[in-house]
């Protein structure tokens, strides 16, 4: 076990399964010393989390939906190194894409439950450089879809 699925475990946090792609691309690309993972969505082990910021969910819940998106990030690295996180060299950037009403503008808060779990779990490592964007509408009608750059050994 890693030393970022140590921490997870202590948080109370398991990996799930890397999902597989529900159209047609890839979950990953890895060019050089570089690995692109295509975006996840809010999908745990209740299923998948849906709705709308500013309508029918909160920061806090959008938050817990965000950190869903990057233990599935977190998922899909591990199966692109074969199973070793301890290969992570750096968390390089995600890219967050919430569903949520036009007024809604806490979009950066939302997305901070991915980045404080990429910290949780790989300390310095896993500061990075982010986006975080409002839409009206997410695929299979997910709250949360993010995605990552990471560098890799």
């Amino acid at each position: 076990m890693s030393d970022a699925e140590k921490r997870l475990a202590d948080l109370g946090l398991k990996l799930p399964q890397a999902a597989a792609p529900v159209a047609n691309y890839v979950p990953y690309v890895r060019s050089g010393n570089q690995l692109f993972v295509s975006g996840q969505i809010s999908n745990g082990p209740g299923g998948l989390v849906k709705g709308r910021l500013g309508e029918t969910m909160n920061v806090e819940q959008g938050q817990s939906a965000a950190r869903l998106c990057a233990l599935n990030l977190i998922a899909q690295l591990k199966a692109a190194l074969d199973g070793d996180l301890s290969r992570l060299v750096r968390v390089v950037k995600l890219g967050g894409f919430v569903c949520a009403t036009p007024e809604f503008e806490a979009i950066p808060k939302v997305i901070n439950g991915a980045s404080d779990l990429m910290v949780e779990a790989f300390g310095d490592a896993g500061r990075h450089a982010r986006s975080a964007v409002a839409c009206p509408v997410l695929p299979l009608g997910a709250v949360v879809e993010i995605d990552a750059v990471f560098e890799i050994a």
